[in-house]
This record gives C-alpha cells, sequence and structure tokens, in this order.
C-alpha cells in the first residue's frame, strides 16, 4: 500500500474546509469571467479609446504576461507556500484590474492588461493547487463537477452581464465588478486557510522566463504591428526573437527545473498533447475573441446580442468536456480526439460562410459547434498528457499544457489581429476613425450609410480571411489527434506511462482526519 501524500495544509473542521473550497472557486469563477466579459466589451471600449490597429494587444498583453508567469507562481508557492504567493499576486491583479476601468487611452488599457495579466498567473493555477491540496484522489473527480458549474456560470453570465453593462451602463464596470469577489476570496483565504511551509531548496528560472517573454514578446510585435514598422526594423525584432529561442533552449538544458520541461517533451502523447493545446488557445481566440466585432461591427447587432453568441461557444465547451470524458474511457483518446476535430472544422466552415445577412442566430450556431468540437478536443490533450506520466511529474506536465494554451492564445490574438487590421486597410485605407465609431453604439448610426456599408463589408472579409486560418488550424487538431496510439485511454494507460513510475495515484488520507 502506498503512503499518504505529503500536505502542508491544516483545515481544521469540515466547514472549514467549504469556505475554502469556496474561496477556491471564487477565484477561479474570477478568472474565467474575465476573458468572457472583455471579450464582448471590446468593440466598446475600442469605440470609444479609439486606437482599433491596437485591439489584439488588449488580449495579447493580458495572455503573454499571464503564460509567462505561471510557472514562475508555481514554483514560489512551493517554495514560500500558496497562501503568501495568492495574496502577492491576486493584490497585484485586482490594483491593475481597478487602473483598466480608469485607462485614458488603448495604451495605458494594454499596459495595465499585462500587469493584470502578471497577477492572473497566479490566481488560477494556485488555486487549482490548493483544491489538490485539500482533497483526496476521489473527491478531486466530484470537485471536477463544481470546477465545470463555475466555467458555465462565467461562460453564460459574463458576456450578458458584458454586453449589459456597455449598452447601458459604462465599460469600466467590467472590470471592476471582480474586485468585491477578489476581496472576498483573498479575506476567506487569509482568515480560513492554515498553512504549514516545509522548506525545501528549489530554483526558480528567472531567466529561463525572461528569454521566453522576450523571444514571443518580439514575434508577436512582428505579427501585429509589421505593417507599421520598417524592414530594418523588423528584421531586428525577428533576429532578437530567434536569437532569445537559441539562447532559451541552451538554458533549459542546463537547469534543474526548467520553465520548459523538454525531457517531458520526448514522450509522444505529452508532446502531440501540448502541440495539441496550443493550436486549440490560437483557435479560441479565432472564433470568439474577434465573434463580436463581427456581430457588432459587421451585422450591426447590439453588445447584448454579441455576449450571448459568445455563451453559446463557452456552454457547448463545457457540455462537451463532460461528455468527452465519459466517451473516452468506454472508446479511445484517439477517438475522441478526431470526433473533436471533425465537428471543430465544421464550426469554422460555418463562419467562413456566414454573411452579415445570416444574422446572429447563426454565428452563435457556428460559435458553439466549434466550441463543441474544441471541448472534445482540449478534453483528450489534457486528460491523455496526465495518465502519460507518473504522479510526481503530473502537476508539472499539467502546468506546462496551461502554458502551451495561453501562448496559443496569445499567438492567436496577435495573428488574428494583424489579419483583421490588414484587411480592413486594404478594403478601406481611409476609415481608422469611422471603425472606431462603428463599434460604438451610440456613434454608429453618426455615419453615413454608404460609409456603415464599406466598413461592414471590410469586417466581413477580413474576419472571413480570420476564420479560414482558424480552419487550416482545426485541420491540424485532426491531424495530430490521428497520431495518438491506437486503443489508449484513461483506463488502458500506454506502456510509456507504466514506464514512468506508474499511473495509479497514491492512497491519500482526508485532511479532516487530522
Amino acid at each position: 500500500m502506498e503512503g499518504p501524500e505529503p500536505r502542508n495544509l491544516a483545515t481544521g473542521t469540515p466547514s472549514r474546509r467549504r469556505l475554502v473550497t469556496t474561496a477556491c472557486l471564487m477565484a477561479q469563477f474570477m478568472a474565467a469571467v474575465e476573458g468572457t466579459i472583455v471579450a464582448t466589451a471590446m468593440p466598446s471600449i475600442v469605440g470609444e479609446l479609439g486606437g482599433f490597429h491596437l485591439f489584439s494587444w488588449a488580449f495579447a498583453a493580458y495572455l503573454l504576461a499571464q503564460a509567462v508567469t505561471t510557472p514562475i507562481y508555481g514554483r514560489l508557492a512551493d517554495l514560500y507556500g500558496r497562501k503568501r504567493v495568492f495574496f502577492a499576486g491576486g493584490t497585484l491583479f485586482l490594483l491593475s484590474t481597478a487602473a483598466c476601468g480608469f485607462a485614458w487611452g488603448m495604451v495605458p488599457l494594454i499596459v495595465f492588461r499585462a500587469l493584470q495579466g502578471m497577477g492572473a498567473g497566479a490566481v488560477q493555477p494556485i488555486a487549482w493547487t490548493i483544491i489538490g491540496d485539500l482533497y483526496t484522489g476521489s473527491e478531486r473527480a466530484r470537485m471536477q463537477g463544481w470546477l465545470s458549474s463555475v466555467w458555465s456560470a462565467s461562460a453564460i453570465g459574463g458576456p450578458l452581464l458584458g454586453g449589459f453593462i456597455v449598452e447601458h451602463l459604462h465599460w469600466s464596470l467590467i472590470f471592476w465588478i471582480n474586485l468585491p469577489v477578489g476581496l472576498a476570496t483573498m479575506t476567506v483565504l487569509g482568515v480560513y486557510l492554515r498553512e504549514t511551509v516545509e522548506k525545501r531548496p528549489h530554483e526558480v528560472d528567472y531567466l529561463g522566463a525572461f528569454l521566453l517573454m522576450v523571444s514571443v514578446g518580439s514575434l508577436m510585435l512582428v505579427v501585429i504591428q509589421g505593417e507599421s514598422f520598417e524592414w530594418s526594423t523588423i528584421g531586428i525584432l525577428v533576429a532578437v526573437g530567434a536569437i532569445a529561442i537559441a539562447a532559451l533552449v541552451r538554458h533549459e538544458r542546463g537547469v534543474a527545473e526548467p520553465i520548459v520541461p523538454y525531457r517531458l517533451w520526448r514522450n509522444r502523447i505529452i508532446a502531440i498533447g501540448n502541440f495539441g493545446s496550443f493550436t486549440i488557445g490560437a483557435m479560441m481566440m479565432g472564433s470568439s475573441g474577434y465573434l463580436p466585432t463581427y456581430i457588432q461591427g459587421a451585422m450591426g447587432r447590439s453588445p447584448t446580442i454579441a455576449g450571448i453568441s459568445i455563451a453559446a461557444s463557452s456552454v457547448s465547451w463545457t457540455c462537451a468536456t463532460i461528455v468527452a470524458g465519459r466517451l473516452m474511457v468506454r472508446t479511445s483518446y484517439r477517438l475522441t480526439g478526431m470526433l473533436g476535430g471533425f465537428i471543430v472544422i465544421a464550426g469554422f466552415g460555418m463562419l467562413i460562410i456566414m454573411t452579415p445577412a445570416d444574422g446572429p442566430l447563426w454565428a452563435a450556431g457556428a460559435a458553439a459547434i466549434a466550441g463543441c468540437g474544441m471541448g472534445f478536443s482540449n478534453t483528450t490533450f489534457l486528460v491523455s498528457i496526465q495518465t502519460a506520466v507518473g504522479w510526481a511529474d503530473r502537476g508539472a506536465i499539467t502546468a506546462g499544457n496551461m502554458f502551451m494554451r495561453t501562448i496559443g492564445q496569445s499567438l492567436g490574438a496577435g495573428l488574428f489581429g494583424a489579419i483583421l487590421n490588414h484587411g480592413i486597410a486594404m478594403h478601406v485605407p481611409e476609415g481608422g476613425d469611422a471603425v472606431n465609431r462603428l463599434l460604438e453604439p451610440g456613434m454608429r448610426d453618426t455615419l453615413p450609410p454608404e460609409v456603415i456599408a464599406r466598413l461592414s463589408a471590410a469586417i466581413a472579409n477580413s474576419l472571413q480571411d480570420v476564420y479560414i486560418i482558424g480552419a487550416l488550424m482545426a485541420c491540424a487538431v485532426l491531424t495530430l489527434t490521428t497520431r495518438i496510439p491506437t486503443g489508449v485511454n484513461p483506463v488502458r494507460p500506454t506502456s510509456v506511462a507504466s514506464r514512468q513510475g506508474g499511473l495509479s495515484e497514491p492512497r491519500l488520507h482526508s485532511p479532516e482526519a487530522d
């Protein structure tokens, strides 16, 4: 019989554990609703602040900062304890969230969003870690239902609330509504989470994180703002990115605890799962991040209608996750993943042939189908990599997979934003300020009808190119799933995983047994 899992949390009574769990679920909601509500409100924010050409940076800055800081916070949580690190990241998140509501232009908003992402790198992963510390293996399975319900609530409530706020109140409130949630979360954890930290030697790979940020940031700058740069500037940025990538690869090979664990990437299933999650992250920005722009700009509908369309995608993703978890146990990772690949291709196909005359119901249906397919595929990749390693590596590989998906979202935001900006510049070269007015519900009617028609067509045509790229990415996901070994599923793990320390989870004792 295997011994109990090492644990450093003392929760006391069952009611204390429930309160800590509730705080962690609130933290999950805070992180989840941030993405859905901001995506819904961003067209209206751009309409008031201007700077449409910087649209994608409002997403990319947040996601890149979150991705790079997540592994660092994970290391610090092992060194100094969950509570202290969560408080540090949560405080930064709340302060920068408040600052976002006071932004007076797109550049300040992007700066505050980057700081917000640096704080968000602690919120979600450490909340997951605390839940993992509190519950035994069998209890964690039950907790997945609660976590799914949190994401469903944010998927439905975030877009609807965001649409209502920007239509009837002011967009700054979409940021400020997270403040009371965050303060309540930190208060409960501060009072009821009791922690004893066991000091162990660790090495935080700060240089690796810096090199990763420089490499990805340089290349993103070329993708997003390349049209406004001289060729010499583009060459310098590409060279800096390439040198940083080469330095990162060399540096990571000699680090005891690298931010990018290449050792685990030698496993075929892990490599497939990480590349798949990276691609899904990029597709998410194509199907959801820019759909409100299509609905508000090309179709002329309200932010609330745009929010409902995003909610359809998020809800279908959650439902698909539940179904995929049951299906893969009865069949295989490969079959479940391939099914998701075909579904997401169908969803992007509907987006490609969509026209403004089709209306928001078509957009919502296409987004829901695409979200369903991504839910199937993402669940397949996540569960497969978790069963492809032993217990000792499972936390690291799960965090790495989350990191890859976030990087995919960052680069997807940059790539699709560049495609959208280029398309609008090609179709309507003089339409810079007019695009901002088109996306602002109160200003749209001040534009002449012929200008509205030209801008709407430009947005629709440009986003059609975005959806074509998204469909090609969906084909890549389908191809990746065909490379997963046949017949492998959660109850029939691979022989590779068995050689890496076994897949049976250790018996854990309940935190209340103490």
